[in-house]
């Protein structure tokens, strides 16, 4: 009865916490229909508006870190509450506001979200750790996070286009705030705090030098998509100071007693290739996301390729590739079971990779699109529910938070060199994009499936070095083991 009693209470927190990652869905989905109103209300050029995803994704990178260490140090279920409530705030600002400059903060701020799911599976973790089975109890939560996460952007993204068409922009923007503030009291009614938090020393020096060694990268990528930014040696040079300054970083935190990220874990056998996948993982889900959608829309009468669809037409293809990743992270503790955590992770890697190299020689009609991003959807939606679960489950006990963030991190840093990337191929050789409004040539498009599937082969290829019982309550259970 106790173990009954105590599962149920857990079912009860999961649940609170699958709305949390519900409103992150709906964020996700609800803006990108309505991109150009917003690029026109502020009176701005559709390309600006890479700009906002730019700025976000480095606000990312920067926050979860942050905040991973200080859930572990503190509370995961504080933590929670404090960047929800920056959210809300930072959504409050859109809908006030005509100024792209003003508009530009409140977006990025708005990506605090980005720490809920790192925060949920660490506090997940943390509330299990007496019970058996923790992986596997841990897996089947991230599950169901991440399909209500893909089932709040599928509604999002219809609700969104839906509204844009029939309000006033003001009001389709204030309607995803309001649904923030619902959620902050869910956490703080609902979900009780992360039991026996580790405590300690914040490490600011540390948050400082990788703050700058991120904004330098970041910053330096986003010159790079600039007119002109390839041939800038400054643009080089910031990327370049960017990477050499994660060194003085490193060292830093081999010194520190309490150190914001223990880089030793990257040395682990079980996460080194955990964070890795993570980072060419973000490659796909991340950088070609875009790609993916300005190819459909592309008129092949024009150009000789594209599908020529509609804006609904699209939706559906995002649709169908949503909910192959709802049935990819629900199966993916079901598979892990049957097998292994580990071998789990790889086929779902392969996966990703097949259905991207599959547009190689399939891309000419709607149907094969759909069947393509069928076959990446169910990998994607396995290795977003995987990732940060196989992180907590191979890190050691007072650094859950930290494990799981990092592979959230890891994943956006990813996806910003591959949005860099792809930018310039699509760039390159595509002519009338300008007065066309499309901007990719064939030859870019090729590029972006290749870097895809390539990087999330070599992701599978990296997991043949982990541990075959990594992942498991074995393994977290040597892992917790104090050395000798």
């Amino acid at each position: 009865m106790t173990r009954t009693r105590t599962l149920g209470t857990l079912a009860t927190v999961v649940g609170f916490l699958a709305f949390v990652e519900f409103t992150s869905g709906v964020l996700q989905g609800y803006y990108t229909p309505m991109l150009s109103d917003i690029a026109r209300h502020l009176g701005i050029h559709d390309a600006d508006v890479n700009w906002l995803e730019g700025t976000q994704l480095m606000l990312s990178a920067l926050v979860v870190p942050a905040f991973a260490k200080l859930g572990d140090m503190v509370g995961h279920k504080r933590m929670l509450l404090i960047s929800t409530a920056l959210t809300g705030a930072a959504a409050l600002v859109l809908p006030f506001t005509d100024s792209f400059a003003v508009f530009l903060v409140g977006w990025a701020l708005m990506g605090f979200y980005v720490v809920w799911l790192p925060l949920e599976i660490a506090l997940i973790w943390s509330r299990s750790r007496r019970m058996e089975g923790r992986s596997s109890i841990t897996a089947k939560a991230a599950g169901l996070l991440v399909a209500a996460l893909e089932g709040g952007a599928i509604i999002g993204a219809l609700v969104g286009g839906a509204l844009i068409d029939v309000l006033p922009l003001t009001v389709v923007l204030l309607i995803p705030a309001l649904l923030i503030i619902v959620c902050f009291f869910v956490v703080l009614f609902g979900v009780k705090e992360s039991p026996e938090p580790t405590g300690g020393v914040f490490d600011t020096v540390g948050l400082v030098l990788i703050s700058l060694a991120l904004i330098c990268f970041t910053g330096g990528l986003s010159l790079l998509r600039l007119d002109g930014g390839l041939a800038n040696p400054w643009s080089w040079a910031v990327v370049a100071l960017g990477i050499l300054l994660v060194i003085p970083f490193a060292l830093w935190e081999l010194r520190c007693g309490d150190p914001l990220i223990d880089v030793r874990m990257f040395r682990s056998p079980a996460l080194g290739p955990v964070f890795l996948t993570a980072g060419l993982f973000g490659v796909s889900v991340l950088g070609a996301q875009a790609p993916l959608s300005t190819f459909a829309r592309t008129d092949p009468s024009v150009y000789g390729y594209g599908l020529g669809t509609t804006g609904f037409a699209t939706s559906l293809i995002i649709g169908v590739y949503l909910v192959a990743m709802i049935g990819g992270a629900l199966l993916f503790p079901v598979i892990a079971r049957l097998v292994t955590p580990r071998l789990t992770l790889m086929g779902a890697s392969v996966l990703v990779g097949i259905g991207f190299l599959l547009f190689l020689p399939f891309h000419d009609s709607y149907a094969q699109v759909i069947t393509n991003m069928v076959v990446v959807g169910l990998g994607s939606g396995a290795l977003v529910a995987a990732l940060p679960a196989a992180a907590a489950s191979a890190a050691p006990a007072s650094q859950t938070g930290v494990a799981t963030g990092l592979t959230n991190s890891v994943k956006t840093v990813g996806g910003a060199i591959a949005s860099c990337v792809f930018g310039i191929a699509l760039l390159h050789g595509a002519v009338g994009a300008a007065s066309e409004g499309t901007a990719g040539s064939f030859a870019g498009y090729v590029t972006v499936w290749v870097v895809c599937g390539v990087t999330a082969l070599a992701a599978a290829v990296l997991l043949v070095f982990v541990p075959k019982e990594a992942f498991t309550d074995r393994a977290v259970e040597a892992e917790a083991a104090p050395a000798v």
